[in-house]
């Protein structure tokens, strides 16, 4: 896995400033794994349908607990080193596992007993403006009016791909969660992945939001939780532990490291398409005339924000 390493400290005005975007042959590799990763991601949206609120806990620690095994096999292999998180890193690492995984799971699968999965990948699809308008901020940098742009449309074709949806009122409120927790589970990354890197990072957060399922299912569920876990159930958490948690977990920091988090949030508009094509694998339907001018409006969108240089970033003194 290519794992990135963001920018150290500001150079000094007598060096040469270094590159508003990364060289060519980088940045492509950037956009593939950030799309591999949102594609996997839209994908587990129906995927997470077979799993239900009454082993919900449970299942996800098994998830998260053998992501974090195959994570380990691949940084020995690979012969990474871990760092230990130290000080605030803790915070940040604590937070990416309460919200963007612990409360997120929880999100989507409380949300779609209230929701239509359209609901819920609209939600994932404003992400965009989220990460363009926070994002660069957290990096202390003034957020780029071409970026914004981009988030805006692709936001638009993400509506547009997967519709409105029912919802009652719970449903749109988990719906709001789902947003905020994905948001976060980028934003909460930038500050530890020049230390850490992609691998490290998800690796601490897969341990610790293993661990806190665990708690979650021993208090709420029970052992005996692992038995009532049906086959489609135990399919479903494979896929989820294997291709989302522990390729996609890396793909998507290794793009935020190398694009930083507003141009990366650019690449979540695939999520919906994917979950929408996902759709049409699962059911044999094959959609409507809007969902293909959303996929249009989503590509147009991301060709505005990823292609070219970066315009030059004003720093917030």
């Amino acid at each position: 896995y290519a794992i990135a390493a963001a920018a150290g400290p500001v150079a000094p005005p007598a060096r040469p400033a270094r590159p508003e975007t990364p060289p060519r042959p980088y940045r492509g590799r950037a956009l593939a794994t950030g799309a591999g990763a949102m594609v996997l991601l839209g994908a587990s949206f129906g995927v997470s349908r077979a799993l239900t609120p009454d082993t919900l806990y449970t299942a996800q620690a098994v998830r998260y607990a053998a992501a974090g095994l195959i994570l380990l096999a691949v940084a020995k292999r690979q012969g990474v080193r871990l760092e230990r998180p130290r000080g605030l890193e803790w915070v940040w690492l604590a937070g990416i596992a309460a919200v963007g995984l612990v409360l997120f799971n929880v999100a989507i699968v409380r949300g779609l007993a209230h929701a239509e999965p359209a609901v819920i990948a609209v939600a994932v699809a404003c992400v965009p403006v989220v990460l363009g308008v926070v994002g660069p901020l957290i990096e202390r940098r003034v957020p780029s009016r071409r970026t914004l742009v981009a988030a805006a449309v692709v936001t638009v074709g993400g509506a547009l791909v997967e519709g409105t949806g029912r919802a009652d009122a719970i449903g749109l409120g988990w719906a709001a969660v789902v947003l905020v927790c994905e948001a976060c589970f980028t934003l909460l990354a930038v500050p530890v992945l020049p230390r850490h890197g992609a691998l490290g990072v998800s690796l601490h957060a897969i341990w610790i939001g293993a661990a806190a399922f665990t708690v979650l299912g021993l208090a709420t569920e029970g052992p005996s939780a692992l038995l009532r876990i049906t086959a489609s159930q135990w399919a479903a958490t494979a896929f989820l532990t294997v291709l989302v948690t522990t390729v996609a977990f890396i793909l998507w920091y290794s793009t935020v490291a190398a694009l930083g988090p507003d141009r990366a949030g650019v690449i979540t508009g695939i999520a919906p398409v994917a979950a929408a094509l996902t759709g049409i694998a699962l059911t044999g339907r094959v959609p409507g005339g809007s969902v293909w001018l959303g996929i249009l409006v989503v590509f147009c969108g991301q060709a505005v924000g990823l292609l070219g240089r970066r315009a030059r970033s004003t720093p917030i003194e």
